[in-house]
């Protein structure tokens, strides 16, 4: 095996990172490489930076430096909430009279209200210290546009968000906490792109879907000067940034000698999920140890569990770069439920890998059942999770239930990424009797399968 992976003089003495951890220069196995969909040949830098910042191309591409400095800057900026709290939730225990400890990461104290300002930060920073006047963006249930709407407002850069149209309309308070922010929010699918147009003549009444908004937000980047695209999820570089997260929660685990059995994070494109496991997954590949790491993921958009691993594109109207990743088709459009976070079509090219190596497991979650979960845990542990987090939950819990049956003591970890107060429309639903569990059929999928382009590498 490898050598030790030096995570702790990384690290301040408060245990926040100094620098990121890049998971990737740890893989046996690299992810595979972005696609020029023209030649189908690997994406390069300079084609790559006509839609994004310099310096996060380079992070983008990078799988052989371990360790990235954090800029004083933006470690600065992270001081403002980091490290965030690790919580062992002894009242969770307690109600369900498990034996195994559970431990949550809280990444829900910020005005954004989840993780995703770990990366917002760093990308408003690289595209400020790059003299751009603005950027462009997507978001699903809104954590990521607030969080970048703060960062932007932070660094005097304009910000412009195309919100999945569902949730624009399900969630108007976290659509003008962005505004309050400088951010202007356009739901997506829109008529103010050529992208959006066609996607409205394809797909009337379409409730819109993270495709969708990438497509729209690429399109405006690319037509505007000064501007780039920046994206909450999926990319290398994001799960570079949100490595903070699992690193903080080893540093507090190792700490009071703990060491965790499960480690839990709910999946959409990645984020939140690679960067909680990233140092773990890093020593379990490099000294074998024997994590079980659990990607939990709606069961209406089951990238993972139901998808293909195959090259795709990353957006619905075909304009970004394609991936090899657990897909579901760059045209599938998910049902409108509540975790609109997780409502993407294809997983992170790094966590596709891991899991295509048998590295990680994944399963899915019913939308009715994560929200009885959510009930449980804010009954008892006072805080109201996100609908997302609550994938994570729901399995936390079962796995605790498992502990019960066998009476082992084991150590469940699982990422809070955020905080559930905008997402009340979506709790008022479900006590009202009026949720529903949508589950796509095999015929459905593979209508969209079947529309897969055609790489042969």
């Amino acid at each position: 095996m490898s050598q030790e992976i030096p995570y702790k003089i990384y690290l301040e003495e408060n245990e926040m990172p100094k620098a990121w951890y890049n998971l990737r220069a740890d893989m046996i196995n690299k992810p595979a490489p972005l696609l020029n969909p023209g030649t189908l040949k690997p994406m390069t830098a300079e084609e790559l930076s006509a839609v994004f910042c310099d310096e996060l191309v380079k992070q983008e591409l990078d799988n052989e430096t371990r360790f990235i400095e954090i800029p004083q800057e933006i470690r600065d900026f992270y001081k403002m909430f980091r490290p965030s709290p690790l919580v062992r939730a002894y009242c969770l225990e307690k109600k369900l009279g498990t034996p195994a400890h559970i431990y949550y990461k809280f990444e829900g104290n910020n005005t954004s209200g989840s993780h995703k300002l770990n990366s917002a930060i760093a990308q408003a920073y690289y595209a400020k210290k790059q003299g751009l006047k603005g950027v462009t963006t997507e978001t699903g249930a809104g954590q990521w546009g607030t969080a970048l709407s703060m960062a932007c407002s932070y660094f005097d850069l304009d910000c412009k968000v195309f919100m999945v149209k569902v949730s624009y309309e399900q969630k108007p308070f976290r659509r003008e906490v962005m505004r309050t922010y400088g951010a202007s929010v356009t739901p997506s699918p829109s008529m103010e792109t050529e992208v959006g147009r066609k996607i409205n003549a394809e797909h009337p009444g379409t409730t819109g879907s993270l495709g969708c908004a990438i497509s729209e937000a690429v399109e405006v980047a690319v037509g505007s000067e000064g501007y780039r695209y920046v994206l909450g999820s999926v990319l290398n570089q994001v799960l570079l940034h949100q490595s903070v997260i699992g690193l903080e929660t080893k540093a507090a685990l190792d700490k009071y000698g703990v060491k965790a059995d499960i480690i839990i994070g709910c999946a959409g494109g990645g984020s939140n999920l690679g960067g909680l496991i990233a140092p773990f997954m890093g020593e379990k590949i490099q000294k074998g140890t024997d994590y079980r790491i659990i990607a939990v993921e709606p069961a209406s958009c089951p990238s993972l569990t139901r998808g293909v691993y195959a090259y795709d594109f990353c957006d619905t109207g075909m304009v970004c770069p394609l991936a090899k990743m657990y897909t579901l088709g760059s045209d599938f459009i998910p049902a409108p439920n509540h975790a609109g976070g997780l409502r993407y079509h294809g997983m992170s090219s790094t966590l596709s890998q891991l899991y295509d190596d048998g590295l990680m497991e994944a399963r899915t979650a019913k939308q009715t059942e994560v929200f009885e979960a959510a009930e449980t845990f804010a009954r008892v542990e006072g805080i109201l999770p996100a609908p997302e987090s609550s994938h994570a939950i729901k399995v936390a819990i079962d796995e605790a239930l498992k502990c019960k049956e066998t009476g082992e003591e084991k150590n469940i970890v699982f990422g809070l990424t955020g905080t559930g107060y905008f997402d009340l429309v979506a709790y008022q639903k479900f006590h009202d009797g009026e949720m529903s569990d949508y589950v796509p059929t095999d015929e459905e999928l593979a209508k969209y399968r079947a529309k897969l382009p055609k790489v042969n590498l």
